[in-house]
């Protein structure tokens, strides 16, 4: 849900993890298609393999990262990493 005039607004998404940058690219294409064009991206942790995604995809959305992780392991999690921070932040494990 996002207010009626989101467009004139500037938007933080915010996510934990930036593993792939699957998901966070998705969400910055809904906003988007919303017509918001002031979008900056924070996460605590990223690979740089989403981080690459991510820029390329949407070479226009600042990155603001806390730490830069090694890399992502054949699973697409994050390593060293610190699991799955949804599970954690919202109990849902």
């Amino acid at each position: 849900k996002l207010p009626s005039d989101a467009a004139d607004r500037e938007i933080f998404v915010v996510d934990p993890m930036l593993a792939t940058g699957g998901s966070a690219a998705a969400a910055i294409d809904i906003l988007k298609k919303r017509g918001i064009k002031k979008i900056h991206f924070l996460c605590i942790i990223a690979a740089p393999e989403g981080v690459e995604r991510f820029s390329k995809e949407h070479p226009d959305v600042e990155i603001f990262i806390g730490n830069m992780d090694e890399r992502l392991n054949s699973n697409g999690y994050i390593l060293p990493g610190l699991g799955d921070a949804g599970d954690r932040i919202y109990g849902t494990k």
